[in-house]
Formats: structure tokens, sequence, C-alpha cells
């Protein structure tokens, strides 16, 4: 058995090839920017107004002006400004030379195509060419996880295709003869299938693609069969269940008949213990409990960030640091525990009412999962804790 840093230092060695495609830049919302974002032009392209307003000399602010030329947005003019004159001009035009100041029009009063401004001068109003940025800048950079906002950038400077990382495969197995699917009435001993449906949706969240295998029986041979074809359409396997010690627990036997390498069969870590990793020639091969809390946890702290890797997205560990609103106690804490939490109003945290790694619905309400280090039997109120969101 190893610890869980040692698990994620050894898990970072790997990471499935997926390669780089071009698309449509209205395509790519959601997808991980491989190359960087280099504009074509300055932002703005030139000096504009701010406001609507008037354009003028600073010098003939106290005068009044002769208004001669409306300018909008989108039209440029030959005229330049002299003492006593000024052009009316909307939001987004150009500034015409000879000009180095706009009032807006809200501090003006016009009379007879002449105006006077009233007030303070304040500020110029000019947004100067370049200013937001420049030819040659680096606008968006490679890694970025591509954002609504982001497609407008990509549009102001004309990255109508961009290049982004090829999704990873996940192929996806739950085993155990208990389980039925959702749309079924479970029997007598029988759950439904809650793994794979929750797996699916974490996989699609973390950009990656998602391949249902169904479920495979505590069979070796139906087992075996089922992960021989994942393995060959996959770039990373995920089996759940059938991962410890019990009897029926194939996993193990299956993964090395399979021929996938075992890496780490155990990590010392609450929930997930018999957490299982290994390779294979064809893809990288996780094999995560069988309760739903422990595959929901480990998938956020091992395989996202490998899916992340595989994309080339910037991934930082998403902990924040928090205040405990009640003390918490554990028995046993020769393992790192990681324990649902809600998070209150005041920014402290509580944990959540959790009966064990099967508590499926502990989660829909948590804000993330308290870190307990080894050793740590007691946490009192008000201490410092590491949180990861989820």
């Amino acid at each position: 058995m190893i610890s869980y840093e040692e698990a994620l230092t050894v898990t970072k060695k790997y990471k499935p090839e997926t390669g780089i495609e071009n698309l449509p830049f209205i395509d790519s919302i959601g997808r991980c920017l491989a190359k960087d974002i280099v504009s074509d032009v300055n932002m703005p392209p030139f000096n504009k107004t701010a406001v609507d307003g008037y354009a003028c000399r600073k010098e003939d602010i106290d005068k009044e002006l002769i208004i001669n030329e409306i300018i909008p947005a989108g039209i440029s003019t030959t005229r330049k400004i002299a003492e006593g004159e000024c052009v009316k001009i909307m939001t987004g035009a150009a500034i015409p030379e000879g000009a180095n100041w706009v009032v807006m029009v809200e501090d003006a009063e016009e009379i007879n195509g002449r105006v006077r401004f009233k007030g303070e001068p304040g500020k110029d109003n000019i947004a100067r060419m370049g200013e937001d940025m420049r030819k040659g800048d680096i606008v968006l950079k490679a890694g970025r996880m591509i954002k609504p906002q982001d497609i407008a950038v990509m549009a102001t400077v004309g990255a109508v295709r961009v290049a982004v990382r090829k999704r990873p495969v996940v192929g996806i197995i739950i085993t155990g003869n208990e389980l039925v699917e959702p749309d079924n009435k479970p029997a007598d001993s029988q759950i439904r299938n809650s793994n794979g449906y929750q797996l699916i949706a974490q996989t699609i969240r973390a950009g990656a693609l998602a391949i249902y295998y169904g479920i495979a029986p505590d069979s070796e041979k139906e087992t075996l069969e089922t992960l021989s074809k994942a393995l060959d359409e996959s770039d990373l396997v995920i089996l759940t269940g059938g991962v410890s010690m019990g009897d029926f627990d194939i996993v193990p036997d299956v993964l090395a008949k399979a021929g996938v390498k075992i890496i780490f069969d155990r990590i010392a870590v609450q929930p997930g213990k018999p957490t299982t990793f290994g390779v294979h020639d064809n893809a990288l091969v996780f094999g995560l409990p069988g309760n739903p809390v422990s595959s929901f946890i480990q998938f956020e702290l091992l395989v996202k960030p490998m899916i992340y890797r595989a994309l080339g997205a910037t991934c930082h560990d998403s902990y924040r640091k928090h205040r405990l609103a009640e003390d918490y106690f554990r028995k046993r804490k020769e393992r790192l525990a990681w324990v649902p939490v809600i998070l209150n109003k005041d920014e402290t945290v509580v944990p959540v009412e959790y009966h064990g790694s099967a508590h499926i619905n502990s989660l829909t309400d948590a804000y993330g999962v308290m870190k307990v280090p080894v050793g740590t039997g007691v946490i009192k109120k008000g201490e410092i804790v590491d949180v990861r969101q989820i």
C-alpha cells in the first residue's frame, strides 16, 4: 500500500497521447487550446471615443465651439479640428486629427449648431490605439480551457480556426452481479448502477469522451472480453468494483490476463483504499472501488488530473482554506481521509451527515472534501482545514 502523495506522483508520469485537431473557433468551446492565439491587430485599431460626446481640443473646453460635423461609429473623417471647432461624435468612432479630448454629451449644452461645456473637464474619454492588445501579443495561451469570453477574443483577432487537443476516450466498465441499470426495478439483493453514470458525467465534465461498456457480471471470461474491447477502443479505461479482497473480486486477475501491468493496487486513503492503477500497451487503466463515494472522490483525485494532462490543460488542485465550524473526530487515523463538507454563509465548513462510502447522496450538497492528514484524529472548531472543491 502506498500513500496518496506517492500515488499522485506515480500517476503523473503517465498520460494518454491524443494529438491535436483544428476546429472552427465557434466549435472550440470547452476544449483545451493547443497553441497560443496571437493578435493580428492592435485593439483598439485607432484612437476612438469611449463615449457619445464632442471631440475637441482640451484648450478650447471653456469656449463656445462650432459643431462642424457629426461622426458616427464606422465612419472616418479627413477634417482636422481647428481652434474654436469640435465634432459631435458617437461611441466607437475614430478621433479626428487635432482633437485630444472628448466631452460627454451629458456635460454639454447644444444650441443652434454650437455647444458649450459645463462642469469640470474630467477625463479625456479616449481609448488609445493598442491599449487593449497590440499586434503580435499572445492573447490566449495554450493549455486554456476555452470559455465563451475567449470566443470573442478569437473573433477580434481573426482566429477563425484554432488548434485544440483531441479529447481522450475513456472507457467505463462496471462490475458486479448485484447491479441493474437505472431503468430496471431492482430485485431482492440488487441495486441500481449509479457508478457508471456518475463516471460518465465526471468524464464529460473533465473534457474527455466517455464510452460506456455496461455492467460486466462476476465472470472472468465475460469481464475479460469487455475489458479487451475497451482496451482496443479507449485511451483510458476505468473499472469499478471487484478490486477488493473478496471471493468474487475478480478484477485483479482479469487485468493480469489482459496484459495490464499493475503499478499499485492499494492507497492509504479513506475512502478509496483498493484503488488500482495499471498500464497496457493500448491504454492506461484505473480500477476504482465499487462504492460510489469512493469512486467519485478517486476520480477527482487521480483520474481527472490525468485527463487534464492528456488535454495539455493547465490544472491546479482546487484547494481552499476554511475554518471548521464544529469539532471533528475520527477513531481510525492511519489513512489520509477525505470528508465531504458543506460551506456555511460565514465561509466556515462543516462535515455533512455521512454514513460511509456508499452514501452517494451525501455529496449532492457538498461544497468539497476536507483533507484529514494521516495521524490526525481530532480537528477543533475554528482550526484551518484544507478543502478540495468538487
